[in-house]
């Protein structure tokens, strides 16, 4: 609260120089445009103080009829309403990692670009500007990073549209776009799977190698990856507690079904037949011997994680050797690879597209777009290859 014994108006009014009771400093504050401004003059001389205020004042009264100062809520201000809004509806649904890149996105890019800026200021014009900003820093972002922080911005704008502070989120696409080629992503084919897991268990199996056991533990993950699907990310957090060994009714196989917890929260998925005995073998390796050989050997705990270490340095190291790292495009393979290769595997079985992407926590879109486009058995030939008759004219 404000002594007035030590507050001083000046300018008529419009410009307050105090000083607070624990504070040695004086204050200047004005109210423009809707908002209060404050700032320190830095100095306990009430004379320096007001020529300091005065100068301020006329330096914000500038920048408030060049434009630089509005009244409308910022960028930075919707931000913060938007990371509060976002954390606690999409609990559960999103995981802590997903939430907290879109803080890191705001606090790291477009907080220090937009965050001074009206809502309504972030045009489409702006927008470009920042993708020429980016793509221009000593350190671009790759075309997917672009694409999320992007992502971010237009939520901001929506949290504006929602709480009435914009009218509309406006046109953010890319102009000088044309239609993208077919892509796909790095995967094995059948012979490339086979010359992987080869390597993996010839590594394994090594007797000279004083890696054995976590060389084993790679030969199975690589199997386990490519016959679940999971993502990197979602393995690395399986549990034992997670993964339940079944009899599955419509096909009469033994699989794994597998309570997944990833970037799109809580899901379910059927592996195949593949995937079954090396969760065995992974279990029984870590399964505690018994001190006592009459008593029974302890499994790990239900808490404990499948995958207790990462596998990517040993796996990049196997594919550089197999000289499997890079694909014929020059894409380089990854733990993700085993995922692509599962749906790619699929999709030669002609396994139905909508139960891999339910199976998969992803969508019908992304399969069609990223791997049906290049997978030859998704083409049916009986269904391309239709002859009309010609037709026949008879002769007058």
């Amino acid at each position: 609260m404000l002594e007035s014994a030590t507050k001083h108006s000046l300018l008529g009014g419009k410009l307050h120089v105090y000083r607070r009771e624990n504070s040695g400093k004086w204050q200047c504050s004005t109210y423009l445009v809707g908002k209060n401004h404050r700032a320190s003059t830095g100095t306990d001389s009430l004379a320096l103080a007001k020529d300091f205020a005065e100068d301020w004042y006329l330096t914000l009264h500038g920048k408030v009829r060049r434009g630089e100062v509005v009244a409308e809520k910022t960028f930075k201000e919707a931000a913060k309403v938007f990371e509060r809004e976002y954390e606690v509806i999409t609990e559960g649904q999103r995981s802590p990692a997903y939430v907290r890149g879109h803080k890191d996105r705001i606090r790291l890019h477009l907080n220090p670009f937009f965050g001074s800026k009206g809502l309504s200021q972030v045009a489409p014009g702006l927008v470009q500007e920042y993708r020429i900003h980016r793509r221009q820093s000593a350190r671009p972002p790759a075309r997917t990073t672009l694409h999320h922080e992007l992502v971010t911005l237009r939520q901001v704008l929506k949290t504006g549209v929602r709480h009435g502070w914009l009218a509309g989120v406006p046109d953010l696409t890319a102009p000088y776009k044309s239609s993208g080629k077919i892509a796909h992503r790095a995967w094995f084919s059948p012979r490339e799977y086979k010359a992987l897991y080869e390597a993996t268990r010839k590594r394994a199996n090594d007797k000279k190698n004083h890696k054995r056991k976590a060389a084993a533990q790679l030969h199975d993950y690589v199997l386990f990856m490519a016959n679940t699907g999971l993502r990197p990310d979602e393995a690395a957090k399986l549990e034992y507690r997670d993964v339940e060994i079944i009899d599955d009714k419509d096909t009469g196989e033994r699989i794994l079904l597998i309570s997944v917890r990833g970037k799109r929260g809580v899901g379910y998925c059927k592996s195949t037949r593949g995937a079954v005995r090396p969760f065995e073998r992974i279990r029984e390796r870590y399964t505690a011997k018994p001190k006592i050989p009459e008593t029974k050997a302890v499994p790990p705990k239900p808490t404990a994680r499948v995958f207790p270490s990462r596998q990517h340095g040993m796996l990049n190291k196997v594919l550089e050797e197999a000289g499997l790292k890079l694909d014929r495009e020059g894409q380089r393979r990854t733990a993700y690879s085993l995922r692509h290769s599962y749906i790619c595997f699929r999709l030669m079985e002609g396994a139905d597209i909508y139960q891999i992407a339910k199976n998969c926590r992803t969508s019908v879109e992304m399969i069609e777009k990223f791997y049906a486009a290049h997978i030859q058995t998704t083409l049916n030939a009986a269904a391309i290859k239709i002859l009309r008759q010609p037709k026949r004219f008879k002769s007058s």
